[in-house]
This record gives C-alpha cells, sequence and structure tokens, in this order.
C-alpha cells in the first residue's frame, strides 16, 4: 500500500522541484495564498506550512505586504580573506555591475582620526557606491583610499569593476583587519537597497595595510538576507578573533 504524503509536503515538493530546476527564476513571485488554497483544495495553515519549510530551506522570501517570491542566491565570502565581490559574483554565473554614487578628492576630516591616519598628511579619495547582483541591489559601500598609497587612483576611470576589484588588481597589501557587525538599515540604506526601513544588514568594515602604510578603509553594507561569510579551518591553522589592534 503506497502511503500518500501529507499535502503541505507536496506543496513544497512541488515548487522546489519548480525553484531547483530553473523553471522558476529568482525574484518571481509565487502565488497568493488565496490562490493556493483554490487550486490545492486546502487550508491556509496547510500552504503557510508549506511556505515556511521553503523559506526555511532558503528557496523563498516572504516579504510583508509584498508577497512571495524566489530567493536570490546567497553570496559567500571567506572571513579571514580580502574578498573581489565582483568576482565572486560572477562565479555564481550572476551578472555583475557596480553603480557610482559619489566621487571625490578631499581632505580627512578633522575630527576623524582614523581618517587622519589614512590619508598620512595628503588627501583622500572618496568611493561611494552600489554592487547589484543580476540586476538587484546587493551592497552599499563606501570607501575611502590613501592619495599618498594609491596617488593613481585618482585619475582611474571604473566602470563594470568596483574600486575594491582594481585595489586588489594593482595595489599589494600585507596586512587586512575585517569588523563584522549586525546593522538595521537606515533610511538611505533602504532606499538603496530596495528594503523597508530597519531590515537586517551585515555590515563589514575592512582595513587594509602595505607594511605600515595604510592603503584603504571600506563599509560594505550588505542586505542581510543575501550575503554570509564563511571561514574553514584546518590543522597547523590559527584564526584570531575579537578585538582588534591596529599596527
Amino acid at each position: 500500500m503506497v502511503m500518500r504524503q501529507p499535502l503541505h509536503n507536496r506543496i513544497r515538493s512541488d515548487f522546489e522541484a519548480w525553484i531547483l530546476s530553473g523553471r522558476m527564476k529568482p525574484g518571481d513571485r509565487l502565488p497568493i495564498e488565496q490562490d493556493l488554497m483554490l487550486e490545492y483544495r486546502c487550508s491556509r495553515m496547510t500552504v503557510n506550512k508549506a511556505l515556511s519549510a521553503l523559506a526555511t530551506a532558503g528557496l523563498i522570501e516572504r516579504r510583508k505586504r509584498a508577497g512571495t517570491f524566489v530567493a536570490r542566491p546567497r553570496t559567500h565570502s571567506m572571513v579571514l580573506d580580502v574578498p573581489d565581490l565582483a568576482a565572486e559574483i560572477r562565479a555564481r554565473n550572476q551578472t555583475y555591475a557596480y553603480k557610482t554614487l559619489a566621487r571625490s578628492v578631499r581632505v580627512p576630516h578633522r575630527d576623524n582620526e582614523e581618517e587622519r591616519l589614512l590619508a598620512g598628511g595628503r588627501l583622500l579619495v572618496q568611493l561611494d557606491g552600489l554592487h547589484l547582483a543580476d540586476g538587484q541591489p546587493l551592497a552599499v559601500e563606501y570607501r575611502l583610499v590613501s592619495v599618498r598609497a594609491v596617488p593613481e587612483i585618482v585619475d582611474v576611470t571604473f566602470g563594470d569593476n568596483p574600486p575594491g576589484t582594481w585595489l586588489l588588481q594593482h595595489i599589494p597589501w600585507t596586512e587586512a583587519e575585517t569588523r563584522i557587525s549586525a546593522v538595521s538599515a537606515t533610511a538611505t540604506i533602504a532606499r538603496l537597497l530596495t528594503q523597508p526601513v530597519g531590515t537586517p544588514c551585515l555590515k563589514i568594515e575592512r582595513r587594509t595595510w602595505r607594511r605600515t602604510e595604510r592603503i584603504t578603509q571600506v563599509q560594505q553594507i550588505f542586505h542581510g538576507a543575501a550575503y554570509d561569510l564563511v571561514a574553514r579551518f584546518g590543522h597547523g591553522t590559527t584564526a584570531i578573533t575579537g578585538t582588534s589592534v591596529n599596527p
């Protein structure tokens, strides 16, 4: 005798198969709950149970007052490295784009010791931008680069590749510091990421040096559901976490 699977499992299995096969693509909207109730001849509780399982598996996103959508692939980054975000996104067969929001050459703010240390008595290049994956906003970036350490950056024109990619390709670094925190989207960040104000975000702050010379410092604020950090350790390797001490 063949046991029939519970109806909520059948609904979950149907959508899981459509999503994994590519029949339903990232960003596609699922039918509303009422339509699913009619199609499968079931209760709202059954539909909700199926959708909750799909959301837990990371296959769909349920957005309040907007609907339910096929989730976009989550981008992963090694936490102990300085990642090339553009390369990571392209490696996932997604289309990458970078949009410059603001660019200026300026003096460091007098009351900001970090900026003054980075500038080393010279100017800073400020680069504000937006990273996109498959046309959707992924992260807002606020970057400062030392003109003393990287004088040529003043004249660089960035196209599809972001400043971080250019720096990795042209400027060697010997030391990096990364700080990770959870933040809520401010009104500005929410508008740029096209998310509601207060959306959980991942904030990554990174500084790099070439020996004792500071090169750049950057803040990247990611939509929390679209990005995570991965660290892998093996025998003979050591990871240091906690409060950082600057060189």
